[in-house]
């Protein structure tokens, strides 16, 4: 893993290094693998589809509206297209892993 700031973080190259050590897979396999799950997810969300993952979350879309903003360092108001973007809810199960390593860590 590798160190950001306060805590670690983990690169799609650790990652697929983990899936590759817990699955048994060859790290080209485990390579594949996460590609696929990452192009299916891009796509579906591309399409405008939801993946729900029951216990780990779920990856939607939502539509944001036009609005205005103002530019910090100029004081001038400029206006910000509507778009569509990604989401991610948080299931019951992740959350509650989360929570409970939360209350565990030590400073």
């Amino acid at each position: 893993m590798t160190k950001f700031f306060k805590g670690a973080f983990m690169t799609k190259a650790d990652f697929i290094a983990r899936v590759a050590q817990t699955s048994g897979l060859t790290k080209k396999d485990a390579t594949a693998a996460t590609d696929s799950v990452i192009s299916a997810i891009t796509e579906l969300l591309a399409k405008g589809d939801s993946i729900s993952f029951i216990g780990f979350g779920t990856f939607s879309t939502t539509e944001r509206a036009a609005r205005e903003a103002r530019v910090p360092s100029t004081g001038k108001t400029i206006k910000v297209p509507a778009t569509r973007v990604a989401k991610f809810k948080v299931g019951k199960n992740l959350k509650e892993a989360v929570a409970s390593k939360a209350g565990k860590k030590k400073k």
